[in-house]
């Protein structure tokens, strides 16, 4: 659905269950996150189902998986949660651990950005653990800037932790784009 140089986002298909489950059960990966974990390979079936039937142009979240275009695998999932007005999104990403530090989540972030600025999106957020410093830096690698603190806002797996907002209006973007070539 949306390309670049080292990465296909598409959307998901039933196999990708079993890789879906893995990462996002693996407690490095879960210990920032609200869904549940571990995951069942019933449950993850089940998650990679919903996705698969959501639509990206329809207000409410689509799941985009993360694919390497180089081998076909799967190695993680972006989403975007579409305002009923469709001028506005959330997003949130996940990779899988072995995929960390090689720029897959800024690239997948940045194309997705993209994408949903040439469709004439105003502005994104995103919402962090303020203890997920790799989440933070691809954030503020794509031109997110930190627009709020929230002190022990959210309960995950049983500890309060606090949350930062993130923002990013479109014409940002337009001033900080990566070269079209990123975007190809």
């Amino acid at each position: 659905m949306i390309e670049t140089p080292r990465l296909l986002l598409r959307r998901f298909r039933p196999d990708d269950a079993p890789v879906l489950g893995a990462y996002r059960s693996d407690p490095d990966i879960a210990r920032y996150q609200v869904w549940p974990s571990p995951l069942t390979p019933a449950e993850a079936a089940e998650t990679v189902r919903g996705y698969a039937e959501a639509q990206p142009e329809d207000p409410g979240w689509f799941q985009y998986a993360i694919e390497l275009q180089a081998d076909g695998r799967l190695i993680g999932d972006l989403g975007v949660n579409l305002h009923e007005n469709r001028l506005q999104a959330d997003i949130g990403f996940t990779l899988a651990p072995a995929q960390h530090g090689h720029g897959y989540a800024t690239e997948a972030v940045q194309a997705v950005i993209g994408h949903l600025v040439a469709q004439g999106l105003h502005r994104f957020a995103a919402y962090c653990d303020a203890r997920n410093t790799a989440s933070i830096r691809v954030l503020e690698r794509t031109g997110f800037r930190l627009e709020g603190h929230a002190v022990e806002a959210v309960l995950i797996r049983g500890e309060w932790t606090d949350t930062y907002t993130f923002g990013l209006l479109a014409r940002h973007w337009k001033d900080s784009a990566p070269s079209p070539a990123l975007l190809a």
